[in-house]
């Protein structure tokens, strides 16, 4: 498979709340008929700053660097042009370049938290000297192929609620990410999350390899019903991992936020790409799934990989 190469920086993030009707820790009161089971739900973020956009060189560069800002410059000009409120980060692995328009702005995760919470269980399991138990299985799997917000809560609160699961992100350098006590309404960044995508696959990080293959095959096993956002670019033989978020709550006006974080990746190994788009105040929920994969699908088609 060929692809272009390109260069640059940043990272972004997501969505969920306790307190809402959506994906994560409250079920929702309006849920889309083509999504079933609903599990639970996740907040919307606050209003987000006006657009901007960075990018920076990858360390190897490569005698394709020259095509690198005007494909950014072009992929900023079409996002640009996207209505509503969103952020997106993109990873490649395998050149180490990075892309990320809004990157810094912050937004509730909803659940995509619940992916931040497995890695924290994972950490919490590797500090006591075991992989995972059966007991914490049990909940990490319709935690994560379900978006189940009971299993959540209960490993939310394993791992040491809010004070556990921060002092687990700065293992992972997640800065600009804060933990709520209703894990549903954390606060964090596309940069954010595309760093901790990023540990998911990282030999050399906090994750051993027992713990990253057990998030690849929780991640590639979602339920069919919430296999939208990032794996809508999924071409032919290539692989996708998601986890998403999703809610709405009166405190946002009955507005949505709807994110999607995952990685493609192809037998071959020519595609390795990390991807996470953020949302908020989306009319529906069918509405933020339309933007969120326009989003992610505008940065492939411009950045070419």
């Amino acid at each position: 498979m060929q692809r272009s190469r390109y260069v640059a920086l940043a990272i972004l993030v997501t969505l969920l709340g306790g307190c809402g009707s959506g994906d994560d820790q409250a079920p929702s009161t309006a849920k889309p008929s083509w999504v079933s089971p609903a599990p639970s739900a996740s907040p919307a973020p606050s209003a987000a700053p006006s657009p901007s956009a960075s990018v920076s060189p990858s360390s190897s560069a490569t005698d394709t660097t020259v095509d690198w800002p005007a494909k950014a410059k072009k992929l900023n000009t079409a996002l640009a042009k996207v209505p509503g409120s969103f952020s997106v980060a993109v990873l490649d692995k395998n050149t180490g370049e990075k892309y990320a328009y809004r990157g810094t702005v912050s937004f509730d995760t909803a659940s995509i938290a619940k992916a931040q919470i497995l890695a924290c269980m994972l950490l919490h399991d590797q500090a006591a000297g075991h992989g995972p138990t059966s007991s914490e299985m049990a909940l990490a799997k319709p935690m994560i192929r379900l978006s189940d917000n009971n299993a959540a809560t209960s490993l939310f609160q394993h791992v040491g609620g809010r004070s556990g699961v921060g002092a687990c992100n700065r293992k992972l350098g997640l800065t600009h990410t804060v933990v709520n006590s209703a894990w549903g309404l954390t606060r964090t960044t596309a940069n954010d999350q595309i760093r901790l995508l990023s540990e998911f696959t990282d030999t050399s990080g906090p994750l051993n390899s027992a713990s990253r293959k057990t998030i690849f095959q929780l991640m590639s096993t979602v339920s069919a019903a919430q296999r939208w956002g990032v794996p809508a670019l999924a071409k032919s033989g290539e692989t996708a991992t998601v986890k998403n978020g999703w809610d709405t709550r009166s405190a946002d006006g009955g507005l949505w936020a709807v994110n999607t974080i995952g990685r493609l990746t192809d037998q071959d190994g020519d595609v390795n790409v990390s991807i996470t788009v953020l949302s908020h105040d989306n009319r529906s929920m069918s509405s933020g799934v339309t933007l969120v994969q326009r989003v992610a699908k505008l940065t492939r088609q411009f950045l070419g990989y």
